[in-house]
């Protein structure tokens, strides 16, 4: 496969949308959010939260005091790449996120304020 070829395959491969968490192991608090591209989000929230600059200030606060060791970024779920031309995901991220934290939310998992 020459090089035009392999980066014409990247471009043309749908990123992989869906749920993401982060999770705090020691105070046992999730932030959850989502996203049409979760290997991005994962790397710009654990950006954000490496140089002090993440929106939600409590998730912030508590990185700062605990530390990266005390959190876990993981996807929680994914969304099937549609064939749709012109698909949209906005509105399927939206509610598959609202599945998830109203199943958290039942198992008890204490949720920082910005998810």
């Amino acid at each position: 496969m020459d090089r035009k070829e392999k980066i014409r395959n990247y471009k043309e491969t749908p990123l992989p949308a869906g749920v993401f968490r982060i999770r705090n192991n020691v105070g046992m608090k999730s932030f959850v959010g989502s996203s049409p591209n979760i290997p991005g989000i994962l790397n710009r929230q654990r950006f954000q939260l490496e140089h002090g600059s993440h929106p939600d200030t409590g998730l912030q606060k508590d990185w700062d005091e605990l530390g990266p060791d005390a959190f876990i970024l993981e996807t929680l779920d994914l969304l099937e790449p549609s064939s749709e031309p012109g698909y949209d995901a906005a509105e399927d991220l939206r509610v598959l996120k609202q599945l998830w934290l109203d199943k958290l939310k039942a198992a008890g998992e204490l949720l920082y304020g910005k998810s």
